[in-house]
């Protein structure tokens, strides 16, 4: 939809009495400005008893164009805009703003609209003489992925304060530019807790966990004090690296600071407690808070079913109904995977029927894959296949992959052919599935299947990526592949393998393979 040219700068055009835009709710005719001050948020020009007539009549506008906004009916909200400006009554900072950040939210629908309304507000200098109208153009190109008009909008702003260097680093960072971001990190005049919790939470966003641990220590030398988000994030990338030493270190942390009794502090702990396989400490940590909400109950249910203590997963289901929380697609998402675990087949029906018709959840994937791994593990591979052809979204690899593995298990090569469709499909560039099925044919002793699966993978020009075993010492994680001698302590690390396996020999141990063909 395009926006009518127009060269009035704000508030210049008069009229007597303003017109006022149609309103939203019930007293929609009610146009009393004590009404507005009780329904809207825009303080600043309403609270005012002193206010003009037609600084009312922008505010009131600007409300009906937010609640659009609000609700993705961007098309309406521009239309609003257009009727604002027909009317007589320019828009503010405050209606660019909304209109900017409700492109920004839904960027699907705001890229087409976006750049008209910039347009206008350049026409009137608002986005480079308003540092707030500016950084919300930052944030919606940055969110189009349009970093060009981004840097341009940032570069062009008379005056920026930390907002807008927060905003276009974390633009940067959202893209994958991390040399970019950095750079513009060191350029900073100031910087506070919010700058650095843009470089680590990238990074981890984008699955650089070790870089994102090196920019807290950096945060750590520098003085600055870590918020809540900044500790949310590190311990994601605690959980992800499991990295269990810096997750003690980061609890103490939070217990000497006022980090305690934070609820989403407490919830990711108990997730990178579960990540790290110290389900106990998990729980103690869900134990003690003072108040929980759905996201950590969800987070010790999950927590336990992936750590083999499904029944404690199922009552903690449970019991979070009792206590008044109604589960959602994450709920059930952990207790089909405890009862995936247990070999609970008939209780996992249930809950999937439950979550269908007494709790109107759709299913997602990812519940269609627990009742796929459901059957697996049972050996119930037909009704495995049956939940794999009905699904009403194409399975993933995910999905195939957990019915291969129980084709493995069960000495089944016929279905495990069957699968490979899907597979191709799917995924024709991932190599785990194609390896999966040649160890099948490999061992029932088929060597001309398994050769043929490696003749498509070469044919198709898939790459079998070398698995990575890691440990955990002094809280530097690292990683091997098989008979790798690339680290720097190798020499000593093959000479305890070498001891430790002959101390096993004497013991009666029979090796699979020789130890020493890696030394």
């Amino acid at each position: 939809m395009s926006i009518p040219a127009s060269t009035s700068t704000p508030f210049t055009r008069s009229s007597p009495s303003p017109p006022q835009p149609p309103l939203f709710s019930q007293s929609a005719a009610n146009t009393n400005p004590s009404d507005h001050r009780r329904r809207f948020s825009f303080k600043s020009s309403l609270n005012n008893n002193s206010n003009s007539p037609v600084e009312v009549a922008t505010a009131s506008w600007t409300s009906s164009i937010a609640h659009h906004c609000r609700n993705g009916r961007l098309s309406e909200a521009v239309l609003q805009f257009t009727r604002m400006r027909d009317s007589g009554v320019e828009p503010n900072h405050i209606t660019f703003v909304t209109l900017f950040s409700g492109c920004a939210h839904f960027p699907s629908k705001g890229l087409s609209l976006g750049p008209s309304i910039h347009g206008y507000a350049r026409k009137i200098g608002l986005d480079v003489n308003n540092v707030m109208v500016g950084t919300a153009v930052i944030d919606m190109y940055s969110k189009f992925r349009k970093m060009g008009l981004a840097r341009l909008s940032f570069d062009q702003m008379g005056f920026r304060n930390r907002v807008s260097w927060n905003t276009i680093i974390n633009g940067y960072m959202r893209n994958g530019d991390f040399e970019v971001a950095v750079n513009l990190f060191d350029k900073m005049p100031e910087r506070d807790a919010v700058s650095w919790t843009v470089l680590i939470d990238g990074f981890v966003k984008k699955g650089k966990f070790e870089e994102a641990l090196e920019w807290f220590q950096e945060m750590q030398l520098s003085g600055t004090p870590p918020d809540f988000v900044t500790i949310v994030s590190v311990l994601s990338a605690v959980a992800n690296l499991g990295t269990l030493s810096l997750g003690l270190w980061l609890h103490h942390f939070v217990l000497m600071h006022n980090f305690r009794d934070n609820t989403r502090v407490d919830n990711s702990l108990i997730d990178m407690y579960c990540r790290c396989g110290c389900v106990e400490l998990a729980y103690e940590v869900f134990r003690k808070m003072p108040k929980r909400n759905l996201v950590s109950w969800n987070s010790i249910i999950v927590g336990l079913a992936c750590n083999a203590h499904a029944e404690e997963a199922l009552e903690h289901f449970h019991s979070m109904q009792k206590d008044g929380f109604e589960p959602d697609s994450v709920s059930f998402t952990g207790a089909l995977t405890a009862c995936s675990h247990a070999g609970l087949v008939d209780e996992g029906i249930k809950l999937f029927e439950s979550m269908r018709k007494v709790h109107r959840i759709t299913p997602r994937i990812e519940h269609y894959g627990c009742i796929v791994d459901l059957y697996s593990r049972a050996g119930r591979l037909k009704e495995a296949l049956v939940v794999v052809k009905n699904m009403p979204m194409k399975p993933n690899e995910v999905v195939v992959g957990s019915l291969l593995a129980a084709c493995r298990n069960f000495d089944d090569v016929g279905l495990a052919e069957r699968l490979m469709k899907y597979i191709y499909d799917l995924d024709p560039s991932g190599d785990f599935n194609y390896v999966l099925l040649s160890n099948i044919y490999a061992a029932k002793g088929s060597w001309r299947g398994a050769s043929n699966v490696r003749m498509t993978m070469k044919a198709r020009g898939v790459q079998k990526k070398p698995g990575i075993s890691s440990i955990e010492v002094n809280g530097i994680v690292n990683g091997f592949v098989a008979a790798d001698k690339s680290h720097a302590d190798a020499e000593s690390i093959y000479e305890m393998l070498e001891y430790l396996s002959e101390e096993l020999t004497v013991c009666g141990y029979d090796f699979d393979v020789n130890l020493h063909d890696f030394f």
